[in-house]
């Protein structure tokens, strides 16, 4: 047998096989890093809260008493202008020049109701508190600032995601995952005591920065730790934490109802994230590509032992001729030229590509989704939680279909789905709440199917040393579509149906880009670029190649 013949027949993939895809081991440190993906979705996603608009209106002096100071008045209608069923939130009728000040029953014809006047104090609906009355951005030509603090906080991951691939790929996993969150969690903490809007912003650009990375590093640690067969099961689980994220926060916001308090709560538990230096080991797959092979073998030694397995030290020889068949070929991350090798494939740069808008058409309408669903006509905490806890369903069904289907016909359909149901929302009476929400929530279960797949396919059609890097890269363009998807709303201005007609129009025509992505189904993870250049081709599933072993 050659040493290439041998590499491959005993890989990675049949050594976790041998020792339990998802033993014992797996389980404690997936559950850790599970834990690390919570507490950055609600990082991640806070600002929802901390950024929403409210439903207020103008205080009427000599109206409205200090000892009765509700949102909902007899007399509104006689002091302030509507909007459908709801009073303009900052305007209000003057008082006819024949009148100091209305009368005792604030009645219309002490108002003129022809001379509408701004107002500068506010009542509001309810005890909520966020930066709206913090820094003073009320009324329609200040919604802006709110919507910007979304779309600051995608450009900070913007700007992280693009540095935080390659200090992934070569300082590691665990270091970017540990001090990313650690770092994003002082910054958000500080955020909470800034005393003005630009310092906010600038506090909410840095801990977006520096915990962009985090959600991919959990991630690629839970695919790159299990056997073949368990890496759509832990992308799956990944990716319902973030969803428990999403629910933990509301819940969280629902109950605090101040930004500032919410800011602490959210953002403080990270910081003990620092002791996964020494609870959690480094990616098996990533000290392969570094060529750190006794880090690699003491980590599957561990491994074996609390699964109840055996290995012996001719199978971790194994790990040696992978090492030397990457040398043998050039293909070692210290001697290829890094990013600039997968450039000059033709094949994995169309498909970077590709896959780039995918990410962007997948930001856009998961976050958009997500952020639009506190303006939807409810509860804006429970239709959240609905709108975030109807990922979960999505999760798990693509954890039957992905491997069934397979990724492209499930990416596919995924895209068109969401595609249909912002198109069928369209045609949706205003007055049909339910019917609204539940064609909504379709919406939403397609993107995140999709977002879900995305993930997995992406993940493994880029080799080892470059996954982290592409998957950056991807996710880095990913967030020029969440920047933007806090500004849709501004074309509803143009013709109310534009932004949901650019979320379906988007999403069916990703659809139709995913067809080109290979199939990658029981495909082993690829190690180097020619094997990445491989998957879709005719090859050995690595079931044979672990019942061969």
């Amino acid at each position: 047998m050659t040493v290439r013949k041998k590499s491959i027949d005993n890989s990675l993939d049949a050594i976790l096989y041998n020792l339990s895809d998802f033993g014992k081991y797996q389980i404690y440190v997936f559950g850790l890093v599970c834990v690390a993906v919570v507490l950055h979705s609600m990082v991640h996603i806070v600002y929802v809260f901390t950024a929403m608009d409210l439903d207020y209106r103008c205080k009427v002096p000599s109206c409205d008493h200090p000892e009765d100071l509700t949102y909902k008045q007899p007399w509104l209608k006689n002091t302030i202008p509507f909007d459908d069923d709801s009073p303009e939130k900052c305007s209000v009728y003057q008082l006819k020049p024949n009148h100091t000040e209305p009368n005792q029953n604030c009645t219309g014809d002490v108002f003129d109701k022809k001379v509408i006047e701004k107002c500068d104090d506010f009542i509001y609906d309810g005890v909520e508190k966020t930066i709206l009355q913090e820094f003073g951005l009320q009324c329609d030509e200040n919604l802006w600032k709110l919507a910007m603090v979304g779309t600051v906080n995608s450009g900070g991951q913007f700007v992280g995601l693009i540095i935080s691939g390659f200090i992934s790929d070569r300082y590691g996993r665990r270091c970017l995952l540990v001090w990313g969150m650690v770092i994003c969690a002082l910054c958000g903490c500080l955020k909470a005591f800034m005393p003005t809007y630009k310092l906010f912003l600038l506090m909410e650009f840095l801990d977006a920065a520096f915990g962009s990375g985090s959600y991919i590093c959990g991630f690629v640690l839970g695919v790159e730790l299990v056997g073949p067969k368990k890496r759509v099961l832990t992308g799956t689980l990944t990716s319902c934490c973030y969803a428990i994220g999403e629910i933990l926060v509301a819940i969280a916001a629902w109950i605090v109802k101040d930004w500032k308090l919410l800011l602490l709560v959210t953002y403080s538990p990270s910081l003990l994230l620092v002791a996964y230096l020494w609870l959690i080991p480094e990616s098996i797959r990533w000290n392969l590509s570094k060529g750190r092979v006794d880090e690699a073998k003491k980590t599957l030694r561990k491994l074996a032992s609390v699964n109840g397995k055996e290995i012996t030290e001719k199978e971790l020889e194994t790990l040696d001729f992978v090492e030397i068949e990457r040398q043998e070929s050039n293909e070692s991350l210290e001697k290829s030229g890094g990013i600039m090798e997968a450039v000059k494939s033709s094949v994995l740069m169309f498909r970077l590509v590709a896959c780039c808008f995918c990410w962007i058409t997948c930001a856009f309408l998961f976050y958009g989704l997500t952020l639009n669903s506190v303006a939807l006509n409810g509860n804006h905490y429970l239709d959240f939680i609905l709108t975030a806890l109807v990922e979960v369903p999505a999760y798990f069904t693509c954890n039957f279909i992905v491997d069934k289907l397979g990724r492209k016909k499930s990416l596919c359909g995924s895209y068109f789905l969401t595609g249909a149901a912002c198109l069928a929302f369209i045609f949706i009476p205003a007055s049909s709440r339910w019917g609204s929400l539940s064609v909504y929530l379709i919406g939403k279960f397609g993107a995140t199917a999709s977002f879900t797949v995305l993930y997995v396919i992406t993940s493994e059609m880029f080799p080892t040393h470059l996954r982290h890097s592409f998957m950056g890269t991807c996710s880095t363009f990913g967030r020029c579509g969440s920047m933007i998807s806090p500004q849709t709303p501004l074309l509803a201005q143009i013709w109310d149906p534009l932004p949901l007609v650019c979320f379906g129009a988007m999403s069916l025509f990703a659809g139709l880009i995913t067809l080109i992505f290979p199939e990658t189904v029981n495909k082993k993870l690829p190690d180097t670029v020619k094997q990445a250049e491989n998957i879709g081709k005719v090859q050995p599933k690595v079931k044979k190649d672990v019942e061969r072993y």
